[in-house]
């Protein structure tokens, strides 16, 4: 007697819903988000508009999946961004990287991730937007983790960047920002998980060096994934795989990084209403006017380089209810300034509720006192992307 199959799940996924399949402890998208609307599935050597074979994961977010793909008409390797469904509709990021290759190709592939084809790919959850881009290395965030003065990691190490690195990043994504708000865009989601290290020799490699291999035991991919009520699942893959960024084909010597992950972009005369910062990077005029502009970047810029500096995000924001005042009262605490920030646009907070700890380290000590602050004074200063750093 055959199994009846389940019903068509529903497009929005909440961690409040009934779970639909057992868990996975492999560290990589969220299972439930393979439903209409969501992620498309993938395994390893699936084919996509009759060229690109995907042969590694590199990454994951929210609102995609990225995979290293062999180029099997070109003979060289791509990275392929598939976009869930429910926002592959839109064209703003398309549109933006097609305006940059247009008007400064040159110049654009210096700063941003090259965008070399795009198609769209029916699945059983939806259409998707497949962007090919030039492959990547390992974002900021991944690659300090991986600096062998931290191998063999000890509990008392501060992980962070050398000065000299930190410094090299810093410049490098802040001349990418320049660019982009020379020409009137704003990247809107600028994080060091978006700023990513380029590659060396990886086109004369063989795929089977790059190949990701199909093993449970080494974590490289989970077990089979099973619904909770035995029922085969069709919006699923048979296996969620753990993203393996290229590591070993990235130099901390002379190295270059480019901004990528444009989702997130807009030109600064059509601005979003919803921008995809992410809370602790947040400008407070965003957070008490909703105001959404180019100074996004600017601020994000200052609080990252805080980030990169000391090892340690300059605003950790918890989720509770009270998220926004939480982050008002760490920029009281943390960035003291001549006019009270719950003044800004008119809007006032009188009922910020108290945190018992936020960071213990002073920005000055942080920061290795005046030189380091002088150093990022003076590059910001080098650089016209705005009015501000006072």
């Amino acid at each position: 007697m055959s199994i009846p199959s389940p019903p068509t799940p529903s497009s929005k996924a909440s961690i409040d819903d009934e779970p639909r399949f057992e868990p996975i402890t492999l560290l990589c998208e969220w299972v439930e988000g393979y439903r209409p609307g969501g992620y498309h599935p993938v395994v390893l050597s699936d084919v996509f508009n009759n060229q690109y074979k995907v042969i590694r994961k590199l990454g994951e977010g929210s609102y995609s999946t990225v995979w290293l793909a062999r180029d099997q008409k070109k003979s060289g390797y791509v990275a392929l961004k598939i976009l869930v469904s429910e926002i592959s509709g839109s064209t703003t990021e398309v549109r933006i990287l097609r305006h940059i290759t247009q008007v400064a190709l040159v110049e654009g592939t210096q700063h941003i991730t090259r965008l070399l084809n795009e198609f769209e790919h029916p699945g059983p959850n939806g259409v998707h937007k497949c962007l090919v881009f030039e492959p990547m290395g390992p974002s900021v965030n991944t690659m300090v983790e991986e600096l062998p003065q931290f191998k063999p990691r000890r509990r008392e190490m501060k992980v962070r960047y050398p000065l000299w690195m930190a410094k090299s990043i810093l410049k490098q994504s802040l001349q990418g920002l320049v660019f982009l708000h020379r020409n009137g865009i704003s990247h809107g989601d600028f994080q060091p998980g978006n700023i990513l290290f380029t590659l060396n020799n990886v086109e004369s490699t063989p795929e089977d060096l790059l190949r990701q291999e199909e093993d449970v035991e080494a974590d490289s991919i989970s077990p089979p994934i099973r619904r909770l009520d035995g029922k085969q699942d069709k919006w699923a893959p048979r296996y969620l795989c753990a993203a393996q960024p290229l590591l070993t084909f990235t130099s901390t010597e002379g190295f270059k990084v480019k901004l990528s992950d444009m989702g997130g972009v807009y030109f600064f005369t059509d601005p979003p209403k919803r921008p995809v910062t992410p809370r602790g990077l947040r400008a407070p005029e965003l957070i008490l006017t909703g105001v959404v502009n180019n100074t996004l970047d600017v601020w994000s810029f200052g609080c990252i380089l805080f980030e990169l500096i000391t090892g340690q995000p300059l605003f950790c924001v918890p989720y509770s209810e009270m998220k926004d005042d939480d982050h008002l009262l760490s920029l009281t605490i943390q960035v003291p300034s001549p006019t009270s920030y719950s003044s800004i646009g008119g809007h006032r907070r009188s009922t910020l509720r108290p945190r018992e700890s936020y960071l213990t380290v002073s920005l000055e000590e942080s920061l290795q006192g005046k030189n380091l602050l002088c150093w990022s004074r003076n590059l910001w200063k080098s650089h016209s992307i705005g009015q501000a750093w006072t």
